[in-house]
């Protein structure tokens, strides 16, 4: 599975390397999750600037995409040309979403009237594109998840690897990343926010 984790200028770290982390431990099965911007440079709301690894059309080819957050969203979601560019499809691709990305997301007429999840300080402009936001850290419908907070991060890289693998791979990659003495705490936990919607 080819993934691309939609970054940025502004980006918020966490939503992009944590569930690009925890994604590319599933390499030996042939998955890749790219930092992936319009950009050949991009800097985070923290000043750490990379270097993407796949350019912003990859996003259409990608088996799956993860829109993370950043201080400069609401600006990319008000830009129909950088929503053409991104021709994304939840026929053929599983796609999430993280706080603000939510905004993104609903920009492009993926959420409609679904419920869907976001942080706190987007939540007005989300609510404002029509969108019915919950109280929740995790929400999928098909093919399409939002998650709220920071390290929701972890919710949405478990359903794509639940989606696109198994449950047992997905607890494999969190008993990896959970913090030692807590690890099965964190998989039921995990499972409870996320088997749901499975």
């Amino acid at each position: 599975m080819q993934i691309a984790v939609l970054t940025f200028d502004g980006y918020n770290e966490l939503d992009s390397f944590i569930a690009a982390a925890m994604l590319n431990r599933m390499k030996g099965a042939g998955w890749m999750a790219w930092i992936t911007s319009p950009a050949e440079q991009v800097t985070s709301m923290n000043g750490v600037t990379v270097q993407r690894q796949q350019p912003l059309d990859f996003a259409r080819e990608a088996d799956a995409v993860l829109i993370g957050s950043g201080i400069r969203t609401r600006e990319i979601a008000a830009d129909p040309g950088l929503r053409d560019q991104l021709g994304l499809d939840p026929r053929r691709q599983l796609i999430g979403a993280q706080c603000s990305g939510t905004l993104l997301l609903a920009r492009l007429g993926l959420i409609g009237g679904l419920p869907a999840c976001t942080d706190l300080t987007t939540k007005p402009w989300v609510v404002e594109a029509g969108v019915d936001v919950i109280d929740a850290p995790f929400v999928a419908h098909g093919n399409v998840a939002t998650a709220g907070g920071c390290l929701a991060s972890t919710y949405l890289a478990t359903w794509l690897v639940a989606r696109g693998s198994s449950w047992d791979a997905a607890a494999e990659v969190l008993r990896y990343v959970a913090p030692v003495g807590e690890k099965s705490d964190w998989i039921e936990r995990t499972r409870g926010v996320v088997q749901p919607f499975l």
